[in-house]
């Protein structure tokens, strides 16, 4: 059931963010060359629709977001599932994992310039770093959390062999902290895809860095709200999924 007052309050927290940032420009507080009315975004943004811009670039960062996202989820979900599972290649694996964990995903920029050149799989490349570490590490985490009691009882119970017992058991118990890394590879994804795109690669974050190179702040402000808007939109859809799947918690 939807809580109306939860809903009230973070609105009423939003405007009044809002409402002290109008009236620290206006009061000047903060300059008004360096940071935008939040009353003058409304108009830039419609002229950055109306111009097209906006839906290009909007478009552009979804594309690569979306292929990053998927390889990086679906390839986190699956190592930390099988180093969870089985210790010897856990074993084989963590030396690895501490090497190369410490490297933020900016770090690889330039071999993805060189592997990939400067289009949308370059960009799909760093976005799906970031995300694999989480899903990997939450993954791993939630099976490892996994009560062997209940591996136990499925055994006793006859519920087949090793593979009936990871789907029916081991993946069902662990899918809440599956989901809550998955969830949190969201919103890694969109703080990532603009640092990806400031090489040179269309979409929201190149249209920033050309907007700071006019001083046109009111345009980068616009950006960054589309950016919140988009991570609000994906991650509402993403919990109606959640629930569904683990509607057996509750």
């Amino acid at each position: 059931m939807m809580d109306w007052r939860r809903i009230v309050r973070g609105v009423g927290g939003i405007a009044v963010f809002l409402g002290v940032w109008e009236l620290a420009v206006r009061w000047g507080a903060l300059s008004a060359r360096l940071v935008p009315q939040p009353s003058a975004l409304p108009a830039r943004f419609a002229a950055e629709i109306g111009s097209g811009v906006w839906g290009r670039m909007v478009l552009s960062s979804l594309s690569h977001y979306a292929l990053g996202w998927s390889i990086g989820t679906a390839a986190g979900l699956l190592i930390g599932l099988t180093a969870a599972i089985f210790p010897r290649l856990r074993d084989w694996q963590a030396g690895l994992v501490r090497v190369l964990r410490p490297i933020p995903p900016l770090a690889w920029i330039p071999f993805a310039i060189i592997w990939f050149g400067i289009n949308r799989s370059s960009a799909a490349f760093i976005i799906a770093i970031g995300i694999f570490w989480i899903n990997y590490f939450a993954t791993f985490a939630a099976i490892q959390q996994v009560d062997p009691g209940l591996v136990e009882v499925a055994r006793v119970f006859g519920h087949g062999g090793f593979g009936p017992r990871v789907w029916r058991v081991i993946l069902p118990a662990a899918a809440p902290g599956i989901l809550t890394g998955v969830r949190t590879g969201l919103g890694q994804g969109w703080m990532t895809v603009v640092a990806a795109e400031l090489f040179g690669i269309r979409g929201i974050g190149q249209r920033m860095m050309e907007a700071s190179g006019l001083l046109a702040i009111d345009v980068v402000a616009v950006y960054m709200l589309t950016i919140a808007v988009l991570y609000g939109a994906t991650e509402g859809v993403f919990l109606l999924f959640q629930r569904a799947v683990v509607r057996w918690t509750e």
